[in-house]
């Protein structure tokens, strides 16, 4: 069974190397060797990161010579970016709530002066 491309940018956005990466490729096209240059692991650990993100169609690696850029892709993230969107009223409701409810326990507290605590 195929995963849809949100599980796969998911899966892909999972792993904090494969982040920093982006976050690299956020400033511009980056090589392999100038990627992999703030991380502790080998080339092929690396490249297989870089895999993973070209699978998920969040970057592109192009072929200039012997220079291999690699450049992030936009279109999954806008793609997150929707999908998150479609939730946020949601998530703003239950937290508009949540701050209704601690400031009327505060009122309630001052009212009726702190409880203390058995111990």
């Amino acid at each position: 069974m195929a995963a849809d491309q949100l599980s796969t940018t998911f899966a892909a956005l999972a792993d904090p190397t494969r982040r920093a990466i982006l976050a690299r490729l956020s400033s511009g096209e980056c090589s392999v060797t100038e990627l992999a240059e703030p991380f502790d692991m080998s080339m092929p650990a690396v490249s297989k990161h870089l895999r993973v993100l070209e699978r998920a169609g969040l970057i592109a690696r192009g072929r200039e010579a012997q220079w291999r850029p690699c450049r992030i892709e936009p279109a999954p993230l806008k793609e997150v970016a929707a999908w998150a969107e479609r939730y946020r009223h949601i998530w703003e409701a239950r937290l508009d709530r949540l701050d209704d409810y601690l400031q009327e326990m505060k009122a309630q507290e001052k009212k009726h002066g702190r409880k203390q605590r058995r111990k």
